[in-house]
């Protein structure tokens, strides 16, 4: 099985995100998407973590299905809420038995007062040194050109980064629209003194109404991109605005390779139509429909 940090040192890769299912429907939904994604070829791809003893179950069950019944090499998502210290020890020995390799190490949202407990480690960093205790894994962490919503101010969230990021082989950052955002912060990290890859992550507005979505997870459209989502659904409709998104999520991909980012990481929503156009507008892929 290969290690992420090794494909990254050998140049660089493009990599899909897929959320675990929970219902029949969404595991339908996610058979196709995989269906369709696995003939592109990714470098890798990375399954989310949603909490719980069911999603720590369906996360397993995914990332192993994929090593030993597609090509895909998959990244198991782990975050510290809801767990003790032990409890994430025998997930990691877990997964090492089941032959997964590559982790990505998150602290997760706090739940809500009532909702089930914070967790024993509290930062991300912790989590990644626990990996390195259990050994044999390569190791991503997150990063937020914005500043995660939780920090006290940027240089705060940026010294969180740089301490969890010296432990840790690389990052995937949460979706952004600006690429001088992923140019601040790679600038950043450079300046304290950390080189190590950082993927930016993209995902495609493909509707006015997942624009207020967006804003909550931590990542607000700019006025200018809405500015002209907005004026393609006044010509267009909606199939406007879906062709616009994937237009200008194609242009930030060509100007985040044209900054020497390492490669390109899609946060799919288990679907597969917009990245297989991404692809294709990319040249990563020219044969592949995009129908479907």
């Amino acid at each position: 099985m290969a290690r992420i940090a090794d494909l990254l040192a050998a140049g660089r890769t493009w990599s899909f995100e897929f959320l675990p299912p929970k219902s029949d429907e969404e595991q339908a939904t996610l058979v196709r998407a995989l269906h369709d994604l696995e003939p592109l070829r990714p470098s890798f791809v990375s399954v989310t973590y949603r909490g719980g003893p069911a999603s720590r179950t369906r996360t397993f069950n995914l990332v192993t299905g994929m090593l030993h019944v597609t090509t895909l090499l998959p990244m198991a998502h782990l975050t510290c809420v809801g767990h003790s210290r032990l409890e994430l020890a025998e997930i990691l020995v877990e997964y090492r038995k089941g032959g997964i390799e590559n982790l990505m190490a998150l602290g997760g949202d706090l739940p809500e007062a009532g909702r089930g407990t914070p967790g024993e480690l509290r930062h991300a960093v912790e989590l990644v040194e626990l990996a390195r205790a259990v050994g044999g894994f390569s190791v991503g962490v997150a990063a937020h050109p914005a500043g995660h919503p939780a920090s006290p101010d940027l240089d705060a969230d940026r010294a969180f980064l740089a301490a969890k990021l010296a432990q840790a082989d690389f990052a995937v950052t949460q979706f952004f629209f600006d690429a001088d955002q992923y140019r601040r912060l790679v600038d950043d990290l450079d300046r304290r003194g950390l080189r190590k890859p950082v993927l930016p992550g993209i995902m495609p507005v493909t509707s006015l109404t997942s624009i207020p979505r967006m804003a909550a997870m931590g990542s607000p459209v700019p006025g200018r991109v809405r500015d002209r989502l907005e004026a393609a659904g006044a010509s267009g409709g909606d199939a406007a605005v879906r062709s616009e998104g994937v237009a200008m999520a194609t242009e930030l991909c060509q100007e985040l390779l044209a900054a020497g980012a390492p490669g390109l990481h899609f946060y799919t929503l288990n679907r597969s139509t917009a990245t297989r156009e991404i692809y294709r507008a990319l040249g990563l892929a020219p044969s592949l429909s995009a129908t479907g």
